[in-house]
């Protein structure tokens, strides 16, 4: 079968979108060939890393929209989100997560959590990589590439 074109969506920093991302992945990943019975953890890993860009981006650069690239290519259906919320911070590594917490005199900075945990445990492959431009979550499942 021939390789599916990358699917790429961008969307403003708010949570009301993450609903819609996880829509959009569920749908590609279906049409990938992605087994239904994992369809619920690509729903939740893309739900849960966009979640954590949209908070990056609410406290670091709200004008600028979170991006994802869903591809199907030789037997995987992949995701990358990435954020521009993080270029800079350098307080980020590939194992550990990131939430939002109040500092004394009630700003917010962002701290390491469970998040990405989650992810990797959602994901059949999770890749994170941190540049000057930000945080990028590659994950991964099987797919038959049906192409439906």
């Amino acid at each position: 079968m021939p390789e599916m074109a990358t699917v790429e969506v961008s969307f403003t920093a708010l949570p009301a979108h993450v609903r819609t991302a996880r829509l959009v992945a569920t749908a590609v990943a279906r049409r990938s060939g992605v087994d239904e019975a994992l369809l619920d953890e690509v729903r939740l890993a893309v739900g849960e890393a966009c979640s954590r860009a949209v908070e990056a981006h609410r406290l670091y650069c709200p004008a600028e929209p979170v991006r994802i690239a869903l591809t199907d290519s030789a037997g995987r259906f992949e995701v990358e989100v990435t954020d521009t919320g993080g270029a800079g911070r350098g307080d980020l590594t590939a194992a550990d997560g990131i939430t939002a917490a109040a500092e004394p005199g009630g700003s917010q900075r962002l701290e390491h959590g469970l998040g990405l945990a989650v992810i990797a445990g959602l994901a059949d492959d999770v890749q994170i990589s941190e540049s000057p431009g930000g945080v990028s979550i590659r994950m991964s499942w099987p797919a038959v590439g049906l192409g439906r």
